[in-house]
Parts: structure tokens; sequence; C-alpha cells
């Protein structure tokens, strides 16, 4: 069973970068197209970036232009490049495969954007 664990999130003013990153358990993982969701309170997880095994990606509309997702399959993990962040991108982050979800979900990291 591959396990995920999240980190990087904190407190950041609008405006501001943050870098999540998101390690996998297990070599499998390089296989498998893989995302960045994300929660905010009260709403739905949502898909806001994927990233296929080879390095194709793409971008929910509303991360398009300040969010870049990258992996590196050697260290088995995934990353979130946030930039230009805005209040409306607060929200627990999680990391999964995409857009199938096929591992156990992480603990998530919260990032919170003040304005």
């Amino acid at each position: 069973q591959v396990q995920l664990v999240e980190s990087g999130g904190g407190l950041v003013q609008a405006g501001g970068s943050l870098r999540l990153s998101c390690a996998a358990s297990r070599t499998s993982f390089s296989f498998n197209t893989m995302g960045w969701y994300r929660q905010a309170p009260g709403k739905q997880r949502d898909l806001v970036a994927r990233i296929t095994s080879g390095g194709t990606s793409n971008y929910a509309d509303s991360v398009k232009g300040r969010f870049t997702i990258s992996r590196d399959n050697a260290k088995n993990t995934v990353y979130l490049q946030m930039t230009s962040l805005k209040p409306e991108d607060t929200a627990v982050y999680y990391c999964n495969s995409a857009p199938i979800i096929s591992y156990s979900w992480g603990q998530g990291t919260q990032v919170t954007v003040s304005s």
C-alpha cells in the first residue's frame, strides 16, 4: 500500500508563494498520473493540477498560470509550486493519482492565504 505524505503548507500573504511536496512510499507511483487536490472548508475536494508519468501537466482554470506541478520519479515525489497566491487558494492540499484515486489519502497540508 502506497502512503502519501504532503508537506510545505503554511500561512502566506496574498501574492506570496509556497512549494508543496508529496512523498510516496513506493516506487510504483512513478507509473501513475499524479495530481494535487484541494479542499476548502465546506466544499468538495477538487483536482487543481495533474502530471503524467512523462511530465505532461494540466491545470484547473483557477490556478492556470500561477501553479506549476512537477515530479521527481527517482525521489518518488511530486511538487506544486504556487505563486501569486490568493485568499481563495486557502484549503487543505492533498496529492493522489489522477483522475482516478488509487491510494489512501494522506493527511494533507494546510495552505492559508491572508488578504
